[in-house]
């Protein structure tokens, strides 16, 4: 089925020549490694994958970040830019459809962090506002930065900040973190093959391993985890068993996780929780009370911003600054957006580019406007 573009859809396109975004044009088939690798693991299991007649794993487009940034860095086009994009996305096992069209901003190479992040929050409002007229919204903001300077102040093993670290975006997955460094399981046997290169911390043997058996047991790699990732998982969760944090360091993880403060309050909110705690979050703060000062000033109602510590996205490319947007009391979000300051590099980008973005569900958008939410 051939979806119809939306009829809000013009209002969003001026919006984005108003805001100097120029109109990205990506196409639909795309390489299936960089969402297999970045994306997420939601989005990787939602993925309609192909491939082609020479074998190369493709994908249909799940969301448009990726391909956006993908296309800059093919194109070697100079910085900053602000790309807008209006098309159709791809998803498996999705409510409402498998197809559906996406809108959204993405801003690449601005060096003023705290300007790009309050400007990204600024337009998704905006959007929203031209959509959907005479609506209410509400935005939700969380901080990855500030979230592992806190893991890093607390005296954290780095193990167990990178395993918290991907964790912050899930409520389930950050909970059975949580449990597990209260409470440390009991490791448990490993095969006789795999036990040594695990207690040697032989990464790469363990990954030949697991790759020779997925083969044996005619799995592909590319649809699910690679025997790399699972490889590292292993080692990391058997070594992060052995951690013990202290009673005063967990209360205090907890306490920062229970933050929720409008936004205009919750630089002082950090703050007094990081004097509370003893521990020094630096730049972190500075960046974060710079970021709510530019959306103050750019004149988004501050009343309508809420930070919670605790808010992530699913998503394993966010570094910093994290977002949604939703009616007012409404139960989903309209827009999901925030900052991917490595993703670039990772895509192949020679130099660093900083980037901040957002996504628009056009479908959740015009049931607002329709009164069918």
């Amino acid at each position: 089925m051939t979806l119809r573009y939306p009829a809000f859809a013009p209002d969003i396109l001026r919006l984005f020549e108003e805001r100097g975004a120029a109109l990205a044009d990506v196409p639909v088939i795309q390489p299936a490694d960089p969402f297999l690798d970045m994306a997420g693991e939601d989005l990787r299991r939602r993925i309609f994958l192909t491939e082609s007649e020479t074998g190369k794993s493709l994908c249909l487009r799940p969301e448009f970040t990726i391909p956006v940034c993908l296309d800059h860095i093919e194109s070697r086009a100079g910085t900053p830019r602000r790309y807008g994009y209006l098309g159709e996305v791809f998803r498996q096992h999705r409510e409402g459809g498998n197809e559906f069209f996406q809108a959204g901003i993405e801003d690449l190479g601005e060096p003023d962090i705290a300007k790009a992040d309050a400007r990204s929050i600024a337009d998704a409002h905006a959007l929203l506002q031209c959509a959907a007229p005479g609506a209410s919204f509400a935005v939700t903001l969380g901080d990855q930065t500030v979230f592992e300077a806190v893991l890093a102040a607390l005296g954290l093993p780095r193990g167990w900040r990178m395993r918290l670290a991907r964790a912050f975006g899930s409520a389930d997955q950050l909970e059975a973190a949580l449990s597990d460094l209260a409470n440390p399981p009991k490791n448990t046997a490993l095969p006789d093959e795999v036990a040594p290169l695990v207690a040697d911390g032989d990464q790469s043997a363990l990954a030949g391993f697991v790759a020779q058996g997925m083969e044996e047991a005619g799995l592909s790699p590319t649809l699910g985890r690679a025997p790399d990732e699972i490889a590292r998982r292993l080692i990391e969760k058997t070594q992060l068993r052995s951690v013990r944090l202290s009673a005063e360091a967990f209360e205090a993880l907890k306490g920062f996780l229970a933050i929720r403060a409008p936004l205009g309050d919750a630089p002082v909110v950090l703050n007094d929780f990081a004097q509370a705690a003893g521990i020094s979050l630096g730049g972190a703060l500075d960046a974060f009370a710079a970021r709510a000062e530019a959306l103050r000033a750019l004149g988004l109602p501050m009343d309508a911003v809420t930070y919670d510590a605790a808010f992530g996205r699913p998503l394993d490319y966010y570094t910093g600054l994290v977002f949604e947007i939703s009616e007012k009391g409404g139960a989903r979000p309209l827009i999901g957006g925030g900052r991917y300051d490595r993703l670039l590099t990772l895509l192949g980008a020679r130099q660093p580019i900083p980037g901040v973005g957002f996504s628009a569900w056009l479908d959740r958008i015009g049931a607002l406007r329709e009164g069918t939410r």
